[in-house]
């Protein structure tokens, strides 16, 4: 009974040490995998064994945007110099599926690694913290938020104006920063406007808040797609995963699935592609 009685006490000084204890850094952390996500909570990278990504030869509609980004990308693997980069635009157009597909293209066929590492929006107020911990890192980071934007109240914003140019350091050499947005300024139209409307300094108010936009070299739009385009895409998921349809069934299911989701999107063909494996009772990855 007394050593049942301890054990709570004992489990409460255990976890006080535990937090105590001095973090490991990441120029300490064993880095055997080739993508994280960032763990504030707990200061901690979370290794990804299998990263959700699509073969960049699957991504119809972007030739532009991937040659610009995938030369961008290279340049930063081979030590040269090399933008931040924000991709903007429409819903399901392929932005997160291209930051991800030229990591894994990069790392699976040059004799370049880089090392991708998300970190979720609401936890950018944490990004100079983690930078300070890669800095000292052998290994070259390509740092991912997926649908970055603010809201009015956010703070967040002047923190990342610093670590993405503007402090005294600087960004990081070995990292760069790429985010997506279905926002070009990463602020909702009616803020800014708000701002002009409201403040006594307009122009200052509203320069400080759209010039986090500018901190990012590269500026990559991506826009609603042509029903040619979004048949493409479903054409290459269909021969990628073997499945067996006449390409006028496929067009026309295809096109049935976009108007029942009311629009054409990379997202969407993949989704209509799901649903027909699942009827065929085929497994894709």
């Amino acid at each position: 009974m007394k050593n049942d009685s301890l054990k709570p006490v004992l489990e409460r000084i255990a976890n006080a040490l535990e937090r105590l204890t001095p973090e490991t850094s990441i120029v300490e952390q064993k880095m055997d995998s080739t993508a994280y996500v960032w763990d504030k909570e707990l200061n901690h990278l979370k290794a990804i064994k299998n990263v959700s990504r699509l073969d960049l030869t699957l991504l119809k509609g972007l030739e532009q945007q991937t040659q610009i980004l995938y030369d961008n990308t290279k340049q930063f693997a081979q030590g040269l110099p090399a933008n931040n980069a924000l991709l903007w635009g429409a819903r399901g157009t392929g932005k997160s599926s291209l930051i991800k597909a030229i990591h894994g293209n990069i790392n699976e066929n040059t004799k370049f690694s880089i090392i991708l590492v998300e970190i979720f929006r609401e936890d950018i107020n944490s990004l100079p913290a983690l930078l300070d911990r890669l800095k000292n890192n052998k290994k070259r980071f390509i740092l991912f938020c997926d649908d970055l934007s603010f809201e009015d109240k956010d703070t967040e914003f002047k923190s990342l104006k610093a670590v993405l140019e503007g402090g005294i350091e600087g960004r990081p050499e070995n990292v760069i920063f790429y985010a997506t947005s279905n926002r070009r300024h990463l602020m909702p139209r009616d803020m800014i406007e708000n701002e002009r409307s409201s403040a006594i300094h307009t122009s200052e108010s509203v320069e400080e808040k759209v010039s986090l936009s500018d901190r990012f070299g590269l500026w990559l739009g991506f826009h609603p797609i042509n029903q040619e385009t979004y048949f493409e895409i479903v054409d290459s998921y269909a021969k990628k995963y073997n499945l067996e349809i006449d390409n006028t069934d496929l067009k026309s299911q295809a096109l049935e699935w976009s108007m029942t989701r009311g629009s054409r999107s990379g997202r969407v063909a993949w989704q209509f592609i799901q649903d027909l494996a699942g009827k065929q009772g085929k497994k894709i990855k």
